[in-house]
């Protein structure tokens, strides 16, 4: 007898692993559903929509983009986090909602170290200050002293940022301390809504990320004034870095990654990795993604992971220091 339930036992355990084993083999056989925490529009919609669509084209896994914006990048990242760990569900995750929001707020629904696993690193890029445009009637904000200036005024400065808790908005919080300014922030459920307030005259300036910009900047409806990192940007070569405009220690810049809900068998994790990491090699890949004013990264999980252990923390303390709490 006890041997029979030994052998029962040993039956049920094989039972429930071939299932996993058979999901790895043949996945993806259904939609990738690809979670997007912004409106369409912005830069993390533009990457995530190059790489869903360069999984269905090269590898023909249906990867299908869903925008879901709210509370920052949060809702769609707190979806994710709370979605079945089959693969079937992915996010791509940020700056702001994967090392901000669990500092800003004290219920996003998710642990960053915690609720995921770390599929893999897909680009960064420097954040951008933009205003209005010739194009769009603009012709005041042209220059970071512009900016300084306009904040030193009576009625300071409105500065528009895809959210509450967003990157833009923490920035601003510390470009407010450094330089003594006035400062209002403006916050939208994206990039898209903010930009066109910018446009239209009832917001000053926004910051954003490079591709969130770049082609109402090349068509001459906003106007680069500066951007964030301490290297210029290829793709606006005539823009210069806030150093180089009088702004020092300000050096910050936005990271996008893929992330699967914690528990997802690791062959799956595995095979997401490497579909994402070959096409992210693609020349016509690094391509549209650079030209759209980001940069390629890629790597291993397990890099993506190391990396992410010390940015997170970074954030905390930041976000400590400027004294930024929020609520839902």
């Amino acid at each position: 007898m006890k041997l029979a339930r030994v052998l029962a036992r040993t039956a049920l355990a094989a039972a429930a692993v071939l299932p996993l084993v058979a999901s790895a083999q043949d996945f993806p056989n259904k939609p990738i559903r690809l979670l997007i925490p912004f409106t369409p529009g912005g830069g993390t919609d533009f990457v995530s929509r190059v790489v869903a669509t360069s999984l269905t084209e090269v590898l023909k896994w249906q990867v299908v983009p869903e925008n879901r914006p709210g509370a920052s990048g949060n809702l769609a990242v707190a979806q994710a986090a709370q979605a079945a760990p089959d693969g079937y569900t992915i996010v791509m995750g940020q700056s702001d909602n994967m090392a901000l929001g669990p500092y800003l707020y004290q219920n996003v629904g998710y642990d960053t170290l915690r609720s995921f696993v770390p599929i893999i690193q897909v680009s960064e890029t420097p954040l951008v200050i933009v205003s209005r445009g010739p194009a769009a009637g603009g012709t005041k904000l042209l220059t970071m002293t512009d900016v300084v200036a306009k904040g030193k005024t009576g009625d300071g400065l409105n500065w528009a940022t895809a959210g509450n808790g967003s990157m833009g908005h923490l920035f601003g919080e510390l470009f407010k301390a450094n330089a003594g300014l006035k400062l209002t922030q403006v916050p939208y459920k994206g990039a898209a809504p903010a930009l066109a307030d910018v446009m239209g005259g009832q917001t000053d300036v926004a910051i954003l990320s490079v591709p969130s910009v770049l082609s109402l900047a090349k068509g001459g409806r906003l106007t680069p004034i500066a951007v964030t990192t301490s290297k210029r940007v290829p793709v606006l070569p005539n823009v210069p870095t806030l150093a180089e405009a009088g702004i020092k220690d300000m050096d910050t810049g936005v990271w996008l990654g893929l992330f699967a809900p914690a528990g997802t068998p690791p062959d799956i994790v595995a095979k997401l990795h490497a579909g994402i990491h070959k096409v992210l090699q693609m020349p016509e890949v690094r391509e549209k993604i650079i030209n759209g004013g980001a940069i390629p990264v890629g790597g291993t999980g397990e890099e993506f992971a190391a990396f992410l252990r010390v940015d997170y923390p970074k954030w905390g303390r930041v976000v400590k220091e400027a004294g930024v709490k929020l609520s839902e």
